[in-house]
């Protein structure tokens, strides 16, 4: 049996299930398949005749609304659509254990301040809450930071450095980007998990600490399991308590209040205010695509406040001069995931060279203009071979 080998996604339209694209496959009645809506009685079994099971998708009208008021907060997150209302459901479960909290989604959509609304509304409110950007930094350097070392572990170790988990025991600790992280540390991160002990460069005993741990991904962790590029072992130790962060599209209802508390946090003045949150700016608003979520929102308004207008929201194209235009080919003969890889090889590439190109090679320019940490864009210079 797959790894993973059936998912079944419960919609307002009914039941979606999926399954990985791999051998022997999902068979429903005799035939194998990779996507369905369920819409009755059906058997399915991996590799096998089908077994009968009573399994029913949920008929759209039987669903129940959630219980609550139509305007729902949680921290200083803020919504009225289904969808998100539902995560902040899951994030109150979440702050009222200590299991660890697995965060997935688009870049943008607010796992930072997801993961700081769940501390915050813990029982380790009080303690400390520490963020480590696991793509930040070179395997080396973030075996350190996570861990610590001791005085000459490495050249340049020239005392003891307590590392993340350390100073953040008794508290909450947030592994961002976690799907970044090498693979030569996932087992190290593992048995952290796993014992609730760690050990720092260049010593030879355990030490215990008591700390939570959130981690966000903007990945897919099923399928770079899937792929090999992630413990699957580590990926059941991360998800003990899933919760998906939809969208800017998947929850345009809930941009007028977003659009309220980011205006607030900006500190626009009242007359500022009335100005950008008119019916028919905010109904541009949610038409647009925000391809960047929340931050581009968040982007967008902040411009508005400095021109002192209520601009436009621009498309991807037009806000990226030097973005390619045309359509991209794509080879229907390869699998998803292998075009998948290439796509995201191919956009990284061509998203570096863009953005050195804007700022003359420099790269502690373009890494702060592209709100990146330095280090992370040395490894993607490497990684497609280009230089500064």
């Amino acid at each position: 049996m797959s790894r993973f080998h059936c998912e079944l996604k419960l919609e307002q339209k009914g039941a979606h299930a999926r399954t990985p694209n791999e051998r022997p496959g999902t068979f429903v009645d005799g035939v194998r398949w990779r996507q369905s809506r369920a819409r009755g009685r059906s058997g399915s079994a991996g590799g096998q005749p089908p077994a009968r099971h009573d399994a029913e998708a949920v008929a759209p009208e039987r669903r129940q609304p959630l219980a609550g008021p139509e305007r729902a907060t949680f921290g200083d997150l803020v919504a009225t659509s289904v969808a998100t209302r539902a995560s902040f459901e899951r994030m109150a479960c979440a702050a009222a254990c200590s299991a660890t909290v697995l965060l997935e989604g688009e870049t943008g959509t607010g796992k930072s301040r997801a993961a700081q609304a769940i501390h915050r509304a813990g029982a380790r409110a009080n303690a400390p809450f520490l963020v480590v950007d696991c793509g930040a930094l070179p395997a080396n350097l973030l075996e350190s930071e996570l861990f610590g070392h001791e005085k000459g572990a490495f050249t340049g170790a020239i005392q003891r450095r307590v590392g993340a988990f350390e100073e953040a025991d008794g508290g909450t600790i947030f592994l961002d980007e976690i799907g970044e992280l090498p693979a030569e540390l996932q087992p190290k991160l593992l048995r952290v998990l796993e014992n609730r002990e760690i050990r720092r460069l260049g010593s030879n005993t355990y030490q215990p600490v008591n700390v939570r741990v959130i981690a966000a991904t903007h990945r897919d962790l099923r399928q770079e399991v899937q792929e090999g590029r992630f413990r699957a072992d580590l990926y059941f130790r991360l998800a003990v308590v899933g919760i998906s962060i939809p969208s800017l599209r998947e929850r345009t209802e809930d941009i007028p209040f977003i659009v309220e508390r980011i205006l607030a946090g900006l500190g626009a003045t009242p007359e500022q205010q009335a100005k950008l949150t008119t019916p028919d700016f905010l109904a541009r608003l949610q038409r647009a695509a925000w391809p960047g979520n929340v931050r581009e929102l968040r982007n967008h308004l902040e411009r508005c406040l400095v021109f002192q207008d209520a601009l436009p929201p621009t498309t991807p194209e037009a806000a990226n001069p030097l973005a390619p235009t045309g359509t991209r080919a794509v080879d229907p003969l390869l699998t998803y995931a292998e075009s998948r890889r290439r796509a995201l090889e191919t956009f990284e590439r061509d998203y570096v060279e863009a953005l050195l190109q804007l700022h003359g090679g420099k790269v502690s320019h373009a890494a702060a203009a592209a709100d990146m940490d330095r280090v992370y864009l040395y490894r993607l210079l490497r990684r497609h071979g280009l230089k500064s």
